[in-house]
């Protein structure tokens, strides 16, 4: 095994999961879940059926990821924040059959306790504040908050606030990298 597992995980037949991930107490990977290399997977986390999480994945605790939804590479899930699948669920009514998907972009972050309902994805490097509720899709390093979720800028890939000039640049004040906003849409430029 190329993993490790805490004892009190649960984890079904038929999952991927790539080397180095760790799966922490009382946890539950379901069947046909493929989960990348160097994840973290925190406590009292469900992944069911079908989720597909990209390498360095870093899913905190009480967090359930529902079929349909895929992260890339390098997303960050914070504490007990979840996604949906159904957007109109009924117990009575199955609609299995009707699970939406959701796409996860590389290095997005979604704070804690957000809620993402089901068929809007999130374009990399975005940053889902705390507790917000996504009913729309959120563009590349767009940065939102509230409930519903409302943009108020953009971020760097360091998850820093970019300031961009009248003529659309702006640099990020940890890495140096600068971007460029034009027409609604981010692009780093160097």
């Amino acid at each position: 095994m190329s993993y490790t597992a805490h004892p009190t995980a649960v984890i079904d037949e038929g999952c991927t999961i790539g080397e180095g991930t760790r799966i922490w107490h009382f946890s539950h990977i379901m069947p046909g879940c493929s989960i990348g290399a160097g994840c973290n997977i925190g406590q009292n986390v469900v992944i069911s059926p079908q989720v597909k999480l990209g390498n360095n994945v870093k899913v905190q605790n009480n967090v359930s990821i529902y079929t349909g939804v895929e992260c890339a590479d390098d997303v960050f899930l914070g504490p007990s924040m979840v996604f949906t699948n159904v957007i109109n669920p009924r117990s009575a009514v199955n609609r299995r059959e009707q699970y939406a998907r959701t796409h996860v972009g590389r290095g997005a972050s979604i704070g804690a306790n957000a809620t993402i309902v089901c068929g809007h994805d999130i374009g990399e490097f975005a940053f889902i504040g705390a507790g917000a509720v996504v009913t729309r899709t959120i563009p590349a390093f767009a940065l939102v908050v509230g409930n519903p979720a409302r943009q108020t800028g953009w971020m760097s890939e360091f998850g820093h606030k970019l300031k961009f000039s009248d003529n659309g640049e702006a640099t990020c004040p940890e890495s140096g990298q600068t971007y460029r906003l034009m027409n609604g849409t981010v692009t780093r430029t160097s």
